[in-house]
């Protein structure tokens, strides 16, 4: 397709500032419960919505306005409290018509933040402890990780995918590597706990031992990847408990850290850190953390950077509260300040303003079994420089988006409705120079295939995003069209649909 474009548009870029110190953690509002091992979700009007983590499966929300929380809904219960070492029960995914899937081990059901309610959907078909959920670039969610939860000899779960638009989960095709745990190395236990990483080809990578593997959405099948390097002191590990992944602006994966089983045991845990190059199917190791995490978070700041957050630093529960920032081209861990409070099994979530909030978590203080789980909350304020504006898509100053028939670049309008199946241009601006990372665009509700994004030719500043009607939505005038890019929601604008 054609990427250049006859269409002018007047730009007028501005930032926010924050009047907080940089790259320092600093007190928020207290949860109204305590929690470890919750759901932490941005919505699309910037509030965050807690679910779990403590007894009772509640949840409420935040609003970075007050910076306090408050309860919200009547959550389903089936979420509370951990099983194992704090394995999350439940996970959270916020949809592209802006409501929440919660999937719990016996139940889930979708949070709609207009009314604040929740409402059953349908269970999984396996039940199952410790999954990750991942919404994928057709709008599916995959539920991978999962195990049956037997403590001496967990079995891995075969993953499933839940669709939106029918409110029911299916099958996927089996793990490639599938063999009994009474063979070192053969990976059922190694596929249990792992962390699920979209990638910008939209394929999922599956950080498990010893072979990694890549989720094809298009084929619905898994397939074995490289092998990963973290040390062993006797030999490959069967598994590694509680690391964290993310992707970074090149395109590789970070994995850090994490509690490696020989056999289910767990009892080293690791400062290493390796990425994985998709290009090649190889992990290479890179730069060791300052201190040894699990249970920690990795969360992406506003221009692409890793902040990791918290973890378990020995066997005695005890949790850190030193925050490391990773870049990728040193491949080097840098610290990041101190939060106030040590935390493992907590969330940190990038909020639409750049800001990071950290919510919940435990720390034994070296009083192991009587650790303490955490109802405070804190914010980290990056260095300006990661300090950016959530993505903006562009209107007219006649109010009509800044979208074009691809064929034509003609506007598109309610007089000139896009049609389903067509090639659209999108005009926006935020988009991270360099970066492989693709944006998610929803179109009433239902993703777009996105066919090339970056800068426009010609217009310093503005990008765009060629992308395909989804086939789904309804049409109308002013259909609702929104952007998700690295873990934030633009603005709205509409489109005519028919």
């Amino acid at each position: 397709m054609n990427r250049k474009s006859n269409l002018l548009i007047p730009l007028l870029l501005s930032g926010t500032a924050i009047a907080q110190p940089p790259g320092m953690f600093t007190p928020t509002g207290s949860m109204t419960t305590p929690r470890a091992g919750h759901t932490a979700t941005l919505l699309l009007d910037g509030r965050v919505l807690v679910v779990g983590g403590d007894q009772t499966g509640s949840a409420e929300l935040y609003d970075p306005a007050t910076g306090t929380f408050r309860p919200t809904g009547d959550v389903a219960t089936g979420h509370g409290g951990t099983t194992g070492l704090f394995t999350p029960q439940a996970t959270a995914t916020l949809l592209p018509d802006g409501r929440v899937l919660i999937v719990g081990a016996s139940k889930s059901e979708l949070y709609d933040p207009a009314h604040e309610t929740f409402t059953a959907t349908r269970n999984l078909i396996v039940p199952q402890t410790g999954f990750t959920a991942t919404l994928l670039n057709n709008g599916k969610i995959l539920i991978s990780g999962g195990s049956t939860g037997d403590y001496c000899c967990e079995n891995a779960v075969n993953p499933e995918l839940y669709d939106p638009a029918t409110g029911t989960f299916s099958l996927t095709g089996a793990y490639a590597d599938a063999g009994s745990i009474t063979s070192p190395g053969a990976g059922t236990s190694g596929l249990t706990d792992t962390t699920a990483t979209l990638m910008s080809d939209g394929a999922i990578l599956i950080s498990s031992e010893p072979t990694a593997e890549v989720y094809d959405p298009v084929s619905n099948t898994f397939s074995l990847t490289g092998s990963m390097v973290a040390p062993g002191d006797w030999g490959q590990p069967t598994q590694i408990f509680d690391r964290a992944s993310i992707l970074l602006n090149t395109g590789n994966v970070l994995v850090t850290g994490g509690s490696v089983g020989y056999g289910n045991t767990g009892d080293v845990l690791l400062s290493s850190a390796e990425q994985y190059a998709a290009a090649v199917g190889t992990f290479s190791a890179t730069g060791f953390m300052h201190l040894p995490r699990q249970g920690h978070v990795a969360t992406t700041l506003s221009d692409g950077t890793p902040l990791v957050t918290g973890g378990l630093i020995d066997q005695w529960l005890d949790a850190t509260n030193i925050g490391e920032l990773y870049s990728s081209t040193t491949g080097s861990f840098s610290l990041a300040g101190d939060m106030q409070t040590g935390r493992a099994f907590h969330q940190a979530t990038l909020l639409a303003d750049g800001r990071v909030l950290i919510t919940g978590g435990m720390s034994s203080n070296h009083n192991y079994p009587n650790y303490q789980v955490l109802a405070s909350a804190e914010i980290y304020n990056p260095p300006a420089s990661a300090l950016l504006p959530a993505a903006t898509l562009l209107s007219l100053p006649d109010g009509e988006a800044a979208i074009q028939h691809a064929s034509t670049y003609q506007l598109v309008s309610a007089n000139n409705p896009a049609s389903v199946g067509e090639a659209i241009v999108i005009y926006c601006t935020g988009l991270i120079d360099g970066s492989v990372i693709p944006p998610q665009v929803a179109i009433g509700g239902r993703m777009a295939q996105v066919l090339w994004f970056g800068n426009a030719p010609g217009f310093p500043g503005l990008n765009q995003i060629n992308v395909l009607l989804p086939s789904g939505a309804a049409p109308g005038t002013s259909v609702s069209v929104r952007m998700n890019y690295m873990g934030r929601t633009s603005n709205e604008v509409t489109l005519g649909l028919q």
